[in-house]
């Protein structure tokens, strides 16, 4: 009897634990990819030892640095997305089908057409995707 219990527990915790990994995806599509400012990059030409002697200059070098900004669109949203690995961004293919889902504070991306690989990208903007749609039918009555 003890084991039938414990053998019930186990099954229905291994169901519960499968259920739970299933993981909902909302379709969108690729519109647009534009490179974007995103910061500076500061580089200073001192040393350790320069500095301990004074003989050090201080030169520094800054530059622009620049991101990936896609334009994700669905049925009601339009997202403007930038990816969080800023050393090694991937080049995602623009009019592709993609599959995203929330999490958290980001949003976790995947396009099947390409490596299928999930990565998380920071939502920039968005925007209401049949706004303009909406503001016709006002202006017309």
């Amino acid at each position: 009897m003890m084991k039938k219990l414990v053998l019930a527990s186990v099954l229905s915790f291994a169901i519960v634990a499968s259920a739970k990994d299933a993981k909902s995806y909302e379709p969108g599509v690729l519109q647009d990819m534009s490179s974007v400012e995103c910061g500076f990059e500061q580089k200073s030409s001192n040393t350790f030892v320069g500095e301990v002697l004074g003989t050090d200059s201080n030169k520094t070098k800054a530059r622009k640095t620049f991101c990936n900004e896609y334009v994700l669109r669905t049925d009601h949203v339009i997202y403007r997305i930038r990816p969080r690995d800023d050393k090694h961004p991937a080049l995602l293919p623009v009019g592709e089908r993609a599959l995203f889902r929330m999490k958290k504070d980001h949003m976790v991306l995947r396009v099947p057409e390409g490596d299928d690989k999930e990565r998380d990208y920071d939502v920039v903007a968005m925007e209401q995707a049949d706004k303009g749609i909406a503001t016709t039918a006002q202006s017309k009555r």
